[in-house]
C-alpha cells in the first residue's frame, strides 16, 4: 500500500465537505449575479490567493516535479478547460430538469472515472467497481425522485459529467508531475478567464449584484476553489483515481446536509438510506486496502 494512503484520502473527504456546503453558498449567489460571473470571479479569487505560495512552490519544485513553464502550462490549462466545461455543462442542463436528477447524473462519475480511465489503460479493482455501483445506488435514492426516464436537460448534464470525470483522470496524471499548487493556480485561472468571458457574453454584469453575493463568492473562491481543488490534487497523489471519484461523490451527501443545516430543508427516509449506501460504497472501494493492511500486519 503507497505510503499516506490514509492522509490523502482523507483531503479528498474534506474536499467534498467544502463543495458540498458550496451548493448552498451558489444556490445563494444565483440570487444576485449569474453562474459565469460567480465562477469566473470565485476562480479568480483561488488563483490570486494561492499565488505566492504557488511560486515558492515553483521555486522548489524538485527532480521529476515540474513549476511554473510551457509544459506546465498546457497542462493546468487543459484541466482549466475540464473544469470550465463540466460546470458550463452542468449550470445549462439543469435549467431544464430538476436539481435531483442533476445531482444524481453529475454523481455517475463515480462510474464513468473507472470506465474511461480503462481506455487511458488504468485498471480498477473489483472492490472499487462494487463500491461504485453501490454509491450509485445510493446517489439515486439520495438526488432521484421523478420517473426514470432522459430529457434533454439530463443529456447536458451527462456531458457536464463526462468532463469532471476526465478531470479526475487528468489530476491523477498531473498530480505526480506538477507541483500541486502551481497546478491549482493555473488551472484557476483558465477557468476564470474562460467564465469571465461567457459572462461578457451572455449575461448582465453589474457591480450592485456582485457586492450583494460577496459572502457565498468568498466562501466559493477560498474555500471551494483555493482549498478545496487544491486538497483534490494534494490528495490524488497518493490515491487510485476510482478511489478519488467515490470518496469526492460524497459532495452530494453534504449538499444534503447543508441544505438542512443552513436552509432547514428536510431529509427524506430515502436520502438518508441514499446516504447510507454511499459510505458503504466507499468502505466496500476500500477492501482491498484493509486487506492488504492486514496481510502486512500479519507479516510482522
Amino acid at each position: 500500500m503507497k505510503p499516506g494512503r490514509l492522509k490523502s484520502e482523507s483531503l479528498l473527504l474534506v474536499s467534498a465537505v467544502i463543495w458540498g456546503f458550496a451548493f448552498v453558498a451558489q444556490r445563494a449567489a444565483m440570487r444576485d449575479i449569474g453562474p459565469f460571473l460567480f465562477n469566473g470571479v470565485r476562480f479568480a479569487l483561488g488563483a490570486v490567493a494561492l499565488l505566492p505560495l504557488a511560486l515558492r512552490a515553483s521555486r522548489r519544485a524538485g527532480p521529476g516535479t515540474l513549476g511554473f513553464c510551457p509544459r506546465s502550462a498546457r497542462w493546468g490549462i487543459a484541466a482549466g478547460a475540464l473544469i470550465f466545461c463540466g460546470a458550463s455543462f452542468q449550470q445549462v442542463g439543469i435549467v431544464y430538469t430538476t436539481a435531483g436528477r442533476a445531482g444524481f447524473i453529475t454523481g455517475l462519475y463515480v462510474i464513468l472515472v473507472p470506465i474511461l480511465g480503462l481506455a487511458v489503460g488504468r485498471r480498477t479493482g473489483a472492490g472499487t467497481w462494487a463500491g461504485a455501483a453501490v454509491a450509485a445506488a445510493g446517489l439515486y435514492l439520495l438526488s432521484f425522485t421523478g420517473p426514470l426516464e432522459i430529457a434533454g436537460g439530463d443529456l447536458l448534464v451527462l456531458a457536464g459529467t463526462i468532463f469532471w470525470a476526465l478531470h479526475v483522470l487528468l489530476i491523477a496524471t498531473l498530480s505526480v508531475r506538477v507541483a500541486p499548487l502551481v497546478t491549482a493556480v493555473i488551472q484557476f485561472s483558465a477557468c476564470s478567464l474562460l467564465s469571465l468571458a461567457a459572462a461578457i457574453l451572455t449575461e448582465d454584469i453589474a457591480a450592485a449584484g456582485l457586492a450583494d453575493a460577496a459572502l457565498p463568492v468568498l466562501y466559493g473562491g477560498l474555500l471551494s476553489v483555493g482549498v478545496a481543488y487544491t486538497l483534490q490534487i494534494v490528495g490524488q497523489r497518493s490515491s487510485p483515481p476510482g478511489h478519488a471519484a467515490i470518496i469526492l461523490s460524497l459532495e452530494t451527501v453534504f449538499a444534503v446536509l447543508g441544505g438542512w443545516i443552513v436552509l432547514s430543508e428536510t431529509i427524506p427516509a430515502r436520502g438518508i438510506a441514499g446516504c447510507i449506501l454511499m459510505l458503504a460504497g466507499i468502505v466496500m472501494s476500500q477492501w482491498n486496502v484493509v486487506r492488504a493492511r492486514a496481510a502486512v500486519s500479519r507479516a510482522r
